[in-house]
């Protein structure tokens, strides 16, 4: 499972949670309850006993909870709280076997730290902790009757046969509710592994090309030196026509090199945007475009392409966004380009800083190459929301594009 898991496991995570702590803390308070209708039939130290020990039962089963995180098989946490969980709902188990009144209700906080315990056991042994669990709630009411001397009664009251059905769904509940929050990191696990992929192939795609370009024209260069350098004292012209080729494959190899950087960064526009749509849907952000036109002008489509690459990249790296818009419209001669999300880190978050720190970067890089056309980029962050703002006129210098390709 993942260490760190977005808002929206999180929030999952929550639910399940509450819904755990309902299913329990509902079983213990209704079963203390019909104990305290006992007390007021036939008061008692013994049953007043119970009683208490049967809320301890049920607060700690209710912390116990937590622990449920970890998801089904996840293995149990310290003895000592194993230890915990088992000792009152046990001593509650032994001393209603000496009060009748209690019924079947004496066995329920046992059975329900039973159940707690099989979510969290391996999956084989799960279902024989559940049988384990129903064998001694059945023993009990049939010990019951035979230290008081009584007929055997499973559920002799009223109330017992309300709390014998919530019993028999309690596993089942507990159970699915882990399972689901399991599915649920699961996928979340399965999304970020997504977004990873999407970038890395991109990456290998470039070295690809990169490596294609440089290793031929390196490996010439390498022979080319090797031979200048053995002429060099038999024949000095013959060497020196090799060092001239040297020089003009190297020429050659730089200026493939820069086609390809270059054929990199001018990725086009309506590319970028498609492609930032496909990478922010993968990582489990509902990414919504909202475009009305694309620039006509081949240095304003590269710049404003520049910073959708770039924002992408800083939403993948450094936020947990659940929703991405992404907006280009033509206001008043220029081009105006806004990149929202939800996921950014809030102000103080020790942990985020660095993250902001590696943004901070990226844009600074993005200002440098819309003012080689005359744009402007503004970043503005507010509580978990984090926008970018990119601003290019709509005609921009094509030298200017050449002059970001080289710096």
């Amino acid at each position: 499972m993942p260490t760190e898991s977005s808002r929206s496991v999180r929030h999952t995570w929550l639910y399940t949670l509450g819904s755990i702590v309902f299913f329990i803390g509902f079983f213990g308070a209704f079963v203390a309850l019909l104990m305290l209708e006992s007390l007021g039939e036939a008061p008692g130290a013994l049953i007043t006993v119970i009683i208490v020990l049967q809320l301890v039962a049920t607060g700690v089963q209710v912390r116990w909870c937590w622990f449920l995180r970890s998801g089904l098989a996840g293995g149990l946490p310290a003895p000592g709280w194993t230890a915990g969980l088992v000792a009152p709902a046990l001593a509650v188990w032994v001393l209603a076997l000496f009060d009748p009144a209690t019924g079947f209700t004496g066995a329920a906080a046992l059975w329900a730290a039973t159940c707690l315990v099989a979510c969290l056991v391996s999956r084989r042994l799960r279902w024989w902790v559940v049988a384990a669990g129903a064998a001694v709630l059945v023993a009990h009411a049939w010990l019951t009757a035979a230290i008081a001397g009584g007929p055997f009664a499973f559920a002799s009251d009223a109330g017992a046969w309300p709390t014998l059905i919530y019993a028999a769904l309690l596993p089942f509940m507990l159970i699915s509710c882990v399972w689901w929050w399991q599915i649920v990191v699961e996928l979340d696990r399965h999304r970020r592994t997504a977004a990873q992929l999407a970038v890395a192939q991109e990456r290998l795609r470039f070295a690809s090309d990169l490596h294609d370009i440089q290793g031929h024209h390196l490996q010439v260069i390498s022979l080319k030196s090797e031979l200048a350098e053995r002429l060099l004292e038999r024949d000095p012209d013959a060497a020196r026509e090799n060092i001239h080729e040297v020089r003009v494959i190297a020429k050659q190899a730089l200026e493939e090199t820069r086609s390809l950087v270059a054929g990199y960064r001018r990725v086009s526009l309506d590319d970028e945007l498609e492609n930032a749509r496909e990478v922010l849907t993968a990582s489990g952000a509902a990414c919504a475009l909202s475009i009305a036109a694309l620039p006509t002008d081949a240095a304003v489509r590269s710049a404003l392409a520049s910073v959708v690459r770039e924002a992408t990249t800083n939403i993948l790296r450094h936020s947990e966004a659940q929703a991405v818009s992404i907006a280009l419209a033509e206001r008043a001669g220029d081009w105006v380009l806004e990149i929202e999300n939800d996921g950014a880190h809030p102000a103080g978050d020790a942990a985020a800083a660095g993250d902001a720190a590696a943004a901070g970067s990226g844009l600074a890089g993005l200002r440098d190459r819309l003012a080689a056309v005359g744009g402007t980029v503004v970043a503005d962050a507010a509580g978990h929301r984090f926008s970018v703002r990119a601003t290019v006129p709509a005609r921009a210098a094509a030298a200017s594009v050449d002059a970001e390709m080289t710096a």
